[in-house]
């Protein structure tokens, strides 16, 4: 996660300065210079700006029409949120595996579809994209929406496409823990103008007072209020100009870990676009030896990062709603449920993997000290 800095606080004086935080206030300018910087380098029509990742993904949902009686399908490995979206707009969540890619599992997600599934959230994590050619080769063959939770992936490529930016709809999150850092915050990206006017109607109550560009002859609907400031808007677009190079960075870095660990004998996560990896994972045989590993400085075992993992997720197990009527599951078409042991395989892998932090806030060459110093640690496993 990119630290703030000079530049951020320059740029948050600049709004201060202006005299008016509101983003639809007299002389308002930076929120509507990141939606467009934020759309261009995504290679999208429309880029809306929100208060977090889960408004995005909630924005995305209603936008597209999403509610009760739907199934929305989740990868059981992501953050909380993913799986609480679709519950906020009267949907059922249901869990799906990963594979070793730490990604959805395009066999798992076929298995999973029933008459009642509208759409799948396929979930680029930590960096890492989603095998997207498969999910929407799925999803165009049985007619079923694409939400990118590109949440953890702000900046990372596909083929030489954004991640957030290949389905119907992108969600994005800017909180402290992503590659763009405002604290909290977030955007939804989409080529879809239709879908774009839904999704800022309900991010802004419906109201049609704010001389908000062409509605595409939506009418006006109750939505949530989701808007950004200014202060947000101008510290995005100082984010904004540092993802690239720090993505570069990243990719670097990486190579670098790579070749290290490989030629000693690791097992890397397999990836879906190698060329431009900017996250390494480490497979082990069993649980314990990545237990042992994740000992090191910089290494996470993914099964220990709790609410990314489903058997953390309380609500959403309980099926347990702030109010027992407005509660997805009971008016859902089939029973569905949640048991700890729903998604055994995701779990066997997320025993056994373990991320490698990168060290980007350190000298390049200290990538590979790192390195080497995690590959003479596996010979004492």
């Amino acid at each position: 996660m990119p630290k703030l800095g000079l530049t951020d606080w320059f740029a948050a004086g600049q709004a201060i300065v202006n005299g008016d935080l509101y983003r639809y206030g007299q002389g308002a300018r930076h929120a509507d210079r990141f939606e467009r910087r934020f759309a261009d380098m995504l290679g999208v029509r429309h880029a809306l700006a929100v208060n977090s990742g889960t408004s995005a993904l909630v924005a995305a949902l209603s936008a597209a029409g999403v509610g009760p009686g739907d199934e929305v399908l989740v990868p059981a490995y992501t953050w909380m949120a993913t799986a609480a979206a679709p519950v906020l707009v009267g949907a059922a969540p249901v869990l799906v595996d990963i594979d070793e890619s730490l990604t959805i599992d395009p066999k798992a997600i076929e298995r999973q579809i029933t008459p009642y599934t509208r759409a799948i959230i396929p979930v680029h994590m930590i960096n890492l994209p989603c095998d997207m050619d498969a999910i929407m080769a799925i999803a165009r063959r049985r007619n079923l929406l694409v939400i990118e939770d590109a949440c953890q992936a702000a900046g990372v490529t596909y083929k030489g496409k954004h991640c957030g930016a290949i389905g119907d709809m992108g969600a994005f999150s800017f909180n402290s823990f992503k590659n763009m850092n405002v604290g909290e915050g977030g955007a939804v990206a989409t080529n879809d103008s239709i879908l774009f006017a839904r999704a800022r109607n309900y991010h802004d109550l419906g109201a049609p007072i704010r001389g908000h560009e062409d509605t595409f002859n939506q009418a006006a609907f109750v939505g949530a209020n989701m808007r950004i400031t200014e202060l947000h808007g101008a510290i995005l677009n100082r984010q904004l100009s540092k993802l690239g190079p720090m993505m570069a960075r990243l990719r670097v870095r990486r190579r670098i870990v790579a070749d290290v660990l490989t030629q000693s004998g690791f097992k890397l996560a397999p990836h879906h676009d190698e060329a431009s990896a900017a996250s390494l994972v480490v497979l082990f045989d069993t649980a314990e030896q990545a237990a042992d590993f994740a000992r090191n400085p910089g290494v996470t075992r993914l099964l220990d990062s709790s609410k990314h993992v489903y058997t953390n997720w309380e609500a959403i197990l309980a099926r347990r709603t702030a109010h027992p009527k407005m509660n997805p599951w009971a008016w859902a078409h089939r029973e569905i449920t949640y048991e700890p042991d729903a998604c055994l395989r995701t779990l066997d892998i997320l025993g056994r993997a373990c991320r490698v932090t990168l060290a980007q806030r350190f000298p390049t060459p200290v990538s590979r000290v790192m390195a080497h110093r995690l590959a003479r640690s596996v010979r004492s496993i």
